[in-house]
Formats: structure tokens, sequence, C-alpha cells
């Protein structure tokens, strides 16, 4: 039997909650763990040990928000992948919930076919980001980590890890990366560390904004 994806619903707007939970239900390799009408009940279920591996969330919710629970859910649980899914497309807040930790953002005017695709590419990457939101981490969110360790001040980057971080940052897999080097995933794992240990870096979102801010990479190469 394959795998299912474990997932959870977090919004405060029951109907359109149910309606994603009907939409993803459907699907053979999904499974929908819990739903959680705001970040307080969401947060308390993931404490008596539902734990899901990626979490659906709306950012604007009553009691504890999606930001807010998010910044716990990082501390508490920095295994579990979370999906922001919300009516607001302003930088700001993009930004915001992709700093404190969401590892990618989907519009409520997106179409089932977006929502699932992103839930896929979260689960096999471990983070999906489209073109809009690749041009705020690189407008944004770099402006804000001015002081993120540079490639003159960090241990030097190998040449195989070079090309492991380009790789990183245009959003292949892990095992994708190991059969384009063809190395095996567990190498490729290695290195994955290696530069976040090097770099300082807490996740793939602090790679990319290495990778951008010292000029591995530019813009016009991850959203080609």
């Amino acid at each position: 039997m394959n795998r299912k994806i474990k997932i959870a619903l977090a919004d405060d707007e029951a109907l359109f909650r149910r309606g994603i939970y009907f939409l993803l239900n459907r699907e053979d390799d999904i499974e929908i763990l819990f739903e959680a009408e705001d970040g307080e009940e969401l947060i308390t279920k993931l404490r008596e040990g539902s734990i899901p591996d990626v979490i659906v969330m709306d950012i604007k919710m009553p009691n504890v928000n999606g930001v807010e629970a998010t910044k716990i859910i990082r501390d508490e649980f920095p295994d579990i992948k979370i999906i922001a899914l919300t009516s607001y497309n302003t930088k700001s807040f993009i930004a915001n919930m992709i700093d404190v930790g969401a590892i990618s953002y989907v519009m409520k005017n997106a179409t089932p076919k977006e929502l699932l695709n992103t839930i896929y590419e979260v689960d096999k990457k471990g983070y999906f980001y489209n073109e809009h939101v690749m041009k705020i981490i690189q407008e944004n969110i770099i402006a804000r980590h001015k002081k993120a360790k540079s490639r003159f001040d960090c241990d030097k980057l190998t040449k195989r890890e070079i090309q492991v971080l380009k790789l990183i940052c245009k959003q292949y897999s892990g095992n994708e990366i190991a059969d384009k080097l063809c190395l095996s995933a567990r190498t490729i794992e290695g290195h994955r560390n290696n530069l976040l240990r090097k770099t300082e870096c807490k996740n793939m979102v602090g790679l990319i904004i290495y990778a951008l801010k010292n000029d591995y990479v530019s813009i016009e190469n991850l959203v080609d």
C-alpha cells in the first residue's frame, strides 16, 4: 500500500474548509487527519499527538492567527510542513508567512489542480514557491536579511556544494538532485546539511536567500 500524505486543515471559514476537505479527501494518496477552526485548536491537537505531514492553514483566524501558529509549530514541530492558504496576496503578508516558516503560499482563488500540485510538490521536495513568491523572497525578504552570512565570511563552499545549492534553489527534490549529479540520495542529504551548517541557514528559504544574496543564482534562473 502506498504511503498517504497526512493533512491537517486550519481555517475559521467552515464552508471553505469543508470544501477543501472534500476536494483533498477524494485523492487516494491523501488522508485528512483533522480539521481546526483556528490556530489555538490546531496547536492543541498537535500537542495531543495528531501529527500531520502537511498543514494547510489560513493566515487570518481568531484566537491564534496563522502567523503566530506557524511560529509555534516551527519551534515545537519543525518537521511539519506548513502551506499558507489565504485570500491575502500582498507582499507583506506573503513575506511575513515565509519569514516565520511557511514553506508554500497558495491563494484561496487558486484552482483545485494548483492546490493539489502544491501539496504534492511540498511533500516531495520539502517546499514549493511559485514565480510570484520567489520574486517577493528576492525583493522583500532578502532586504530584511542584510546581516545574513555572506560567501566571504562563511566556510568556503565546495564545487559540489554549489552545484547542490543551485539545484535546491531550482526546487529539485533530493532524489532528483541525486539523479542529476549521479550521486546517492544520502550523499545529497549530506551536502544539504553541510550547506545549512556553513551558511548558518535554518531551512530551504534561508538557502535560497543566501544563494540569491551572494549571486550563486538569479531570480531569472529560478523562474524560467
